[in-house]
């Protein structure tokens, strides 16, 4: 029982609020059976799609007035595009939108780049970009291919032991590597109809701009002297197996793109598999291109008066995500729309071999992916959310889908790293030193495991009576309390930011350990109750990455709220102890700032691409995330 409790919500309200949240949902699901929003980040998709057109001289595809359009709207007052929303703009993603505009036709004495250009030029202009944005332009000979880091195709032929494979590369950096290992060979330019020149971006003059690589005064600078060692033997073709390294990067490209078209789930490799293509003379209408460039489309949101594209898609995110939210806030486990929901999950378990048993020698398949179509790349923060969806509700099948739980449950143990935490894609992606080549400017390089992907796995043990071996807990459990911050907080990797983190691990450890860290918990939920905002809600900033003095701070969200509520409801629930006075206020913000249609809105990008150089917002974490709260909330009310 909870004592001293605040005022109670009113219930007729609460109910009538998590009505309308359900009933909003139920009328966005597909007919298939998932649940499936936008999934927006910022305006260099479009950017290098419409680049990317430009190159094979398919622009006719494109709505280029539309795309016009959707690059106007997002150009802000001081002149520049975002990273994430209100960030203050951002260099490299304004040089990009700049780019995208010139390739549209817009002339440069347009008054928005007239605008831009001084954004730009105030913060160092086209020299201080990042690498991946002048790899962009010095394929419109934009840039000089001297100022790009070189990948030497050998690369392709370290065997399995060396002290370094194209596996040591986490799974998004190593599909969008493998194919540039042949455009960066190639250094290809592509003259555009009419010229196009960016010159009017180097603060300096194009004449005196500097190609030498930045360097940061550490160890890592001995890559640049390597880099210039790569760069003597490319002058002279002196570098060893070019022509195999190619062969074979070539080989790993075609083998893996899907059916439907895709490469790894994501735009950027992608794009940079069908730049590739190009560089290797592959005619526009070969089936490999068509199909890729179809799978391009699938990418993109059209409307109106709008052509934007998304990043990624994520279907089998959002469908396990809101199933979990329906049956938290009280719809039966077996409603219709409940099991044609879990069907369509189970239709997408992946049971081939993906690039994950290369350094995992022991599991077999039985994850989940991201998209319709990933079979190469399962991960294991998307296996353990359709795990607990599945065990949420209930199939004409049951035999079935518990075989594919105890399937997926084998495939998650079997991607245990060595510290004893879990990654998304792929086990012991840990060898930091990537990150300071220079290529690696992104600091994305690797895929280690993680207290968030780590929490949500043992939620999953805890929620479902699965085949989970004790060990593996406890040395999860120990991995865990070690990265538990001074705070009390953790560290979120996939969502911004420590709100998230601390969320998923008290969810995790009010399940499996409550006794053994129950000060651990009191620690962290004293954390979020000192994070709430004024206004009853809880916010924290992207840029939290790049100032911990930030963690726990900024405008309140409902998703964020949400995550909080979730982690003081999982806290009081283990603990009995309840900041009951927090939850009453963060339950009612929800409640407040809930629209008639049942819906909340959510400016702010509340997820993670990389920590401090890539945002997400998923347009469905502003809906199913506070229904799982007030679901929740609801039901430790009447606990009460």
């Amino acid at each position: 029982m909870h004592t001293e409790l605040a005022p109670a919500i009113d219930q007729q309200k609460l109910q009538q609020a998590i009505r309308a949240s359900q009933d909003y949902l139920l009328s966005q699901q597909y007919p298939e059976g998932y649940w499936w929003a936008e999934l927006e980040s910022n305006v260099t998709m479009t950017a290098e799609v419409i680049l990317l057109h430009k190159i094979w001289g398919t622009e006719q595809r494109l709505p280029l007035a539309k795309a016009e359009h959707y690059l106007r709207i997002h150009q802000r007052e001081h002149g520049g595009w975002e990273l994430f929303y209100s960030d203050g703009g951002d260099l490299s993603t304004s040089v990009e939108a700049y780019m995208g505009l010139r390739l549209l036709g817009v002339p440069m004495d347009d008054p928005a780049l007239v605008k831009a250009r001084q954004f730009i030029l105030a913060r160092g202009g086209i020299t201080k970009t990042r690498i991946f944005t002048k790899l962009h332009l010095a394929l419109l000979g934009c840039y000089d291919w001297r100022g790009i880091p070189s990948l030497p195709p050998w690369i392709m032929l370290l065997p399995e032991g060396s002290p370094f494979t194209i596996y040591d590369m986490s799974s998004w950096a190593r599909g969008s590597t493998v194919p540039l290992l042949i455009v960066m060979d190639r250094k290809p330019v592509y003259p555009m109809q009419p010229a196009l020149s960016l010159d009017e971006l180097y603060v300096e003059g194009r004449a005196n701009a500097s190609y030498e690589l930045p360097r940061q005064g550490n160890w890592g600078d001995v890559f640049i002297g390597l880099d210039q060692v790569f760069k003597v033997c490319e002058a002279w073709n002196l570098t060893p197996l070019r022509q195999e390294g190619i062969k074979a990067a070539e080989k790993w490209v075609l083998e893996r793109q899907e059916a439907s078209g895709d490469w790894g789930g994501i735009i950027p490799a992608m794009l940079n598999s069908l730049l590739a293509l190009r560089v290797l003379n592959y005619a526009v209408d070969d089936p490999i291109v068509q199909r890729g460039m179809a799978a391009v489309d699938r990418f993109a949101i059209e409307t109106e008066t709008e052509y934007r594209v998304q990043p990624c898609v994520s279907p089998v995110w959002d469908t396990a995500l809101v199933m979990r939210a329906m049956v938290d806030s009280g719809i039966a486990a077996d409603h219709p729309a409940l099991v044609k929901a879990g069907e369509w999950l189970l239709s997408k378990q992946i049971l081939d071999y993906g690039d994950w048993c290369v350094k995992n020698k022991t599991g077999q398949p039985g994850g989940w992916a991201f998209e319709f179509e990933n079979r190469f790349y399962p991960d294991v923060d998307d296996t353990a959310v359709v795990v607990m969806a599945l065990e949420a509700v209930t199939l004409p099948d049951e035999k079935v889908k518990r075989q594919a739980m105890e399937r997926a449950a084998a495939w998650v143990a079997s991607m245990q790293c060595r510290p004893g935490g879990w990654a998304a894609f792929d086990v012991d992606n840990d060898q930091d030193w990537l990150n300071a080549i220079p290529y690696g400017d992104l600091k994305a390089m690797i895929d280690p495991n993680t207290a968030d992907v780590t929490a949500r796995v043992l939620e999953m043990v805890g929620r479902c009576a699965l085949s989970f071996d004790s060990t593996a807990v406890d040395r999860a459990l120990a991995y865990l309390r070690n990265e538990q911050e001074p705070e009390g907080c953790w560290f979120g990797r996939w969502g911004v930011n420590y709100i998230y983190g601390t969320s998923g691990v008290l969810s995790a450890l009010a399940l499996v350990a409550p006794r053994y860290d129950r000060w651990r918990i009191r620690r962290a939920a004293e954390w979020l109750v000192q994070c709430q905002n004024r206004d009853g809600g809880w916010g924290e900033t992207c840029w939290s990455y790049n100032d911990p003095s930030l963690k726990g701070k900024g405008d309140s969200t409902p998703s964020q709220t949400a995550w909080a509520l979730i982690g003081l409801l999982a806290a009081a629930e283990a603990t009995g102890e309840a900041a009951t006075a927090a939850i009453e206020r963060g339950v009612t913000y929800l409640l407040e700032t809930q629209r008639s249609d049942g819906t909340w809105n959510e400016d702010y990008f509340t997820g993670t691409g990389f920590p401090c150089h890539f945002y997400l917002k998923y347009h469905y974490y502003q809906q199913h995330f506070p229904l799982t709260a007030l679901g929740r909330y609801a039901r430790w009310r009447e606990q009460a």
